[in-house]
């Protein structure tokens, strides 16, 4: 459980200086010149121009995601993404691949609990040829036989990998005692059996029920101006069907307390236990979500500044991390502990984060925890946007979280109004020990199930 000191010393040097750097790149951050632009068809956009490089990138998502799986059909949204770039209108999927490749042009597909998102990353010299891929792949995805098959058996190659897998194996239970009944209970990669039922026709119905305007949030970042930002956008999505539906997701309620909570034991014959712990959180449009944002921060989203980590592996050496993390979806949101160590230790460190956790909701954070967490979430936005693909994810993510253009520039302030009083308030909110849901999978010494 040693660290070479030379590492230990690079992570502080770094720690420093993102210290000393946080003005100025918050600074930076929330200069970025956000234009609101409306195609002629309806479709509202977010358009930054950068001319440092002849790239331009778009970032976009449909509302919608595998939580609208048909029951018995769960992994058709996740396949449907898979497929898009495996051939569309007159390209098999080598031509199509190929015609990637002859105009460099990136296009990535892939399918979260809500959402349907994509990205095009694309040299400003083939914006017109890469557009015109992107809308076929939308609205003539080919999903020839072969394809669909070959497609099919690595998404059940991947899910008997995982089914093997602690990690998957306790995430997978964590959501199915969480959630249940609620479409979120299900895996977003879907199930064997769910993807072996899948048919070219589901393939089909499925894209045409996703892909409509008014389920569009986009966002374009480059080497573009207003008017070819908006040209390449209708030229993109313009000829897609103005709505198909609504497609959200049914209200959550979590389910009522019991003392102490809930525990989970699943018996596998691994050397070592990952265990998760999850509570009630919050949605990212919360008033409370800065406070908890420090919160998760200080108890360990800080990856080695977190108190998990200071506990659990400095001062005891029990496992090699433990970490918390807040999960937003459309209708919940959830705050998650995780720790992975040796059978005959997992017991105690899943003691000493429920203390933790307990120890947060009772004190709250100090002064220079709280300084210091308000100051690495106002600097480390900044160091993330190191591209334009890295700005159209956030300006995309901006708006599918309903906040408006000038949030960046208000954001810094958010978060430093942020005080010790708040964040015991969020704590004792969502850190109720009745709410937890504990899931260990592995063969845990001393770990009680209540089910």
């Amino acid at each position: 459980m040693r660290i070479a000191a030379g590492f230990l010393r690079r992570l502080a040097t770094a720690a420093v200086g993102l210290l000393l750097m946080a003005p100025l790149l918050a600074t930076a951050a929330a200069a970025i010149d956000i234009k609101v632009l409306k195609s002629p068809g309806g479709i509202t956009l977010w358009l930054v121009e950068d001319r440092t490089a002849p790239v331009i990138s778009i970032s976009y998502s449909f509302e919608g995601g595998s939580a609208q799986d048909p029951k018995g059909k769960e992994g058709l949204a996740q396949m449907m993404a898979a497929l898009l770039d495996q051939g569309a209108g007159p390209y098999d999927a080598a031509a199509f691949k190929a015609r990637q490749d002859e105009i460099a042009v990136r296009l990535g597909f892939g399918v979260s609990v809500d959402r349907f998102s994509g990205s095009v990353r694309m040299l400003r010299e083939y914006r017109n040829e890469s557009i015109d891929l992107l809308r076929l792949a939308l609205m003539e995805p080919r999903f020839d036989a072969e394809a669909v098959q070959r497609v099919q058996r690595q998404f059940v190659s991947h899910l008997r990998r995982k089914e093997q897998s602690a990690n998957s194996v306790a995430w997978r239970t964590l959501l199915r005692a969480t959630f249940s009944p609620h479409p979120y209970a299900r895996p977003s990669d879907g199930t064997i059996s769910g993807v072996e039922a899948v048919t070219v026709e589901d393939l089909r119905m499925q894209a045409r029920r996703q892909f409509a305007r008014d389920r569009l949030r986009v966002a374009i970042v480059g080497a573009v101006d207003a008017q070819e930002a908006i040209a390449l956008i209708e030229r993109a999505f313009g000829d897609l069907p103005a709505s198909t539906g609504p497609a959200v997701a049914p209200a959550w309620t979590p389910e009522a307390g019991q003392p102490g909570g809930r525990t989970l034991v699943i018996q596998r014959d691994y050397p070592q236990s990952v265990a998760l712990i999850s509570l009630p959180g919050i949605k990212r449009d919360d008033p409370d979500w800065y406070a908890a944002a420090v919160m998760n921060h200080v108890l360990g989203g800080g990856g080695f500044a977190g108190r998990l980590m200071t506990e659990v592996r400095e001062k005891r050496g029990l496992a090699y991390g433990a970490y918390t993390q807040l999960a937003t979806y459309r209708e919940a949101g959830l705050l998650i502990a995780s720790v992975a160590t040796a059978n005959e230790r997992v017991a105690e460190s899943i003691r000493i984060i429920r203390e933790q956790l307990a120890l947060m909701a009772q004190e709250g954070v100090s002064e220079t925890e709280l300084a210091n967490a308000q100051t690495y979430l106002i600097g480390s936005l900044a160091l993330s946007l190191d591209s334009t693909g890295s700005i159209a994810g956030l300006l995309h993510s901006m708006q599918v979280d309903g906040l408006p253009p000038e949030h960046l520039v208000r954001r810094k302030e958010l978060i430093e109004r942020v005080t010790q009083e708040d964040v015991l308030r969020v704590a004792q909110r969502i850190l109720r020990p009745d709410y937890a849901v504990t899931v260990v999978v592995g063969k845990p010494e001393g770990v009680t199930p209540t089910e």
